[in-house]
């Protein structure tokens, strides 16, 4: 069903049963907020993250919190900063499509900047 390096959470998103997952690579979580990137115009939301390549290690805590939780060491299962924090997680509904976000190259903010 999912790979064996994905971690799924079962979990109740605003009153909907819901799924957590995200790709276990928590050494490589930054945070949506704290995630290094790039500006590419004077434009505030024409930005890059950066690739996980072109990072190290990111801090073990980043110092966002959700909810009283903050990122998790080797975790077992999502907490509130996993689902609403974390740049490697998604929600989704049971059945539906998984597409867990690709940080093997940089990640455009702009749908413009993605189609060229």
């Amino acid at each position: 069903m999912f790979p064996m390096t994905n971690l799924v959470t079962d979990i109740t998103y605003f009153g909907q049963k819901c799924r957590a997952i995200c790709d276990l690579k928590c050494e490589k979580a930054w945070g949506v907020a704290s995630r290094p990137k790039i500006t590419l115009s004077d434009d505030p939301d024409d930005y890059a993250s950066l690739a996980d390549g072109e990072l190290g290690e990111a801090p073990a805590d980043p110092g966002t919190y959700e909810g009283g939780h903050g990122k998790p060491h080797h975790p077992t299962f999502h907490n509130k900063w996993c689902v609403r924090e974390c740049e490697r997680s998604i929600v989704v509904k049971p059945g539906e499509a998984v597409s867990l976000p690709d940080f093997s190259q940089r990640r455009f903010n702009l749908r413009s900047r993605m189609e060229t």
